[in-house]
């Protein structure tokens, strides 16, 4: 029996599921994502053909179905667009959470980058959707009237797509999509009126702020959307459960490592204090993290694939693998690819295994962190980086009762989750990684690469 229908949309890839009562994921439907186009820091899709490869992706899948399930959506945190009110056609790209044009606006607001922080749980940085509006908006200022006219309209992908899909009825956003703006506040649950005056943006064009699960939001389509949230905490929600001594490692294009139970606590020095959700009984999830980025793009060209976990660690080179700059809890951009030494005279696979020790150490040191505040007892792997022999055995190598989710997309069966209000974690499989040969040698090397890293910062 079908009981709802998934969409996750990610940045290089659109994905749809009909989840059953059993927790199994069927009729997966998947397509690339229009390519994100990178020039000069900016970061930019088409976004009318992203919204028509979300359908044509939905529409597949629920063709595989007589039933017209409930429906969930996750989407790509702080990506945005602006959008013509009476047409629904895009006056701008879809501006990727990768783009770095609000670097400026960062600057002009770093004294006031405390108040920030404690408003919204983040560090003050250009990925998220605040600084890139503000330069937007001081750059082009008849933007600003045409937005407070309500000619055009503001959102993250979340809020354009339902837009449509409702014919205009709905300007919403979900509190895990709106807690990644740096307007909202995370503890009020309500966008900041100090936020926005300190970006110069007029909270009046700002979306609604709706709990992730019990929408009930009639679609056009027939469809009737249930939860919506961001793709990671839908990852989550699907991997480990609010009260346990779990944290779950999320690695694809980018990489997370999370923890629930830190409500009402500050989050450890540089790390996150993410809203993971409000559920449908109105009950807010809060969790830690720490983020690695872009490991995809450090990993490609390489074959990965061919790399043995016996490799790792059999020399003194040290990598960080994030080539657009450390994420938490460091935000270093000026730290990104790099060698302890020159790697002029390794082949490319001893590049290939550097590389993915440097991602295994990044997440052995973001759970030691979380560990410090408040034990982790099992860590749970997904992503498609997770199915590499290395990176698995390294990180079980490197962390106690290391797992690995069997289930693929994560995403799309948590958001379902939501959609049928099964509790965090019900649908869970996975299997315990082995630990290899190699382990006290990668925990020397751990040592040293903490020691250099250290050095670098």
């Amino acid at each position: 029996m079908i009981v709802a229908a998934a969409l996750d949309l990610g940045t290089t890839g659109i994905k749809a599921g009909l989840l059953s009562a059993q927790g199994e994921l069927d009729a997966v439907v998947v397509r690339h994502a229009p390519p994100v186009m990178a020039v000069a820091g900016r970061y930019e899709s088409d976004a009318e053909a992203y919204a028509e490869a979300v359908d044509a992706v939905l529409a597949e899948c629920l063709a595989r179905t007589g039933a017209r399930p409930p429906l969930g959506l996750c989407s790509q945190r702080s990506s945005f667009v602006i959008w013509e009110r009476a047409s629904g056609r895009p006056v701008t790209p879809l501006i990727s959470w990768q783009d770095d044009r609000g670097m400026a606006s960062c600057e002009a607001l770093r004294e006031k980058e405390g108040r920030i922080r404690a408003l919204t749980g983040l560090p003050l940085t250009p990925y998220y959707l605040a600084p890139k509006l503000s330069v937007l908006l001081a750059a082009q200022p008849e933007w600003r009237t045409l937005l407070a006219d309500g000619v055009w309209m503001l959102g993250t992908l979340d809020t354009f797509l339902i837009w449509r899909w409702t014919g205009g009825r709905h300007h919403v956003t979900d509190v895990s999509m709106a807690a990644r703006t740096l307007l909202m506040d995370v503890r009020g649950l309500q966008w900041s009126a100090e936020l926005c005056d300190l970006f110069g943006v007029d909270v009046a064009i700002l979306p609604e702020i709706m709990p992730s699960a019990g929408l009930r939001i009639a679609l056009g389509n027939g469809l009737c959307l249930q939860a919506s949230v961001a793709d990671q905490s839908a990852a989550l929600w699907h991997g480990i459960a609010p009260g346990h001594r779990e944290a779950m490692v999320n690695l694809g294009t980018g990489g997370f490592v999370a923890a629930y139970g830190l409500q009402g606590h500050a989050a450890p020095a540089g790390y996150l204090q993410t809203l993971v959700c409000m559920d449908a009984h109105h009950q807010v999830h809060m969790a830690c993290e720490g983020t690695l980025n872009s490991i995809a793009e450090a990993l490609a060209g390489y074959q990965v694939e061919g790399c043995s976990p016996d490799e790792l660690a059999s020399d003194d080179i040290y990598c960080v693998a994030e080539p657009s700059g450390l994420g938490a809890p460091y935000f270093r951009r000026d730290i990104g690819s790099r060698f302890s030494e020159s790697v002029d005279h390794l082949d490319r696979h001893r590049i290939a295994l550097l590389l993915q020790e440097g991602i295994i150490f990044r997440v052995a040191r973001i759970i030691e962190d979380i560990q410090r505040g408040s034990g982790v007892d099992g860590v749970y792997l997904s992503g498609g980086l997770s199915n590499l022999s290395c990176i698995q055995h390294g990180i079980a190598g490197l962390v106690p009762a290391a797992f690995r989710l069997s289930q693929s997309d994560a995403g799309l069966i948590g958001v379902a989750q939501l959609v049928t209000g099964a509790d965090a974690g019900v649908f869970r499989r996975a299997e315990r990684i082995s630990m290899n040969g190699s382990q006290a040698r990668l925990r020397r090397k751990f040592e040293g690469w903490k020691a250099w890293l250290d050095g670098l910062l």
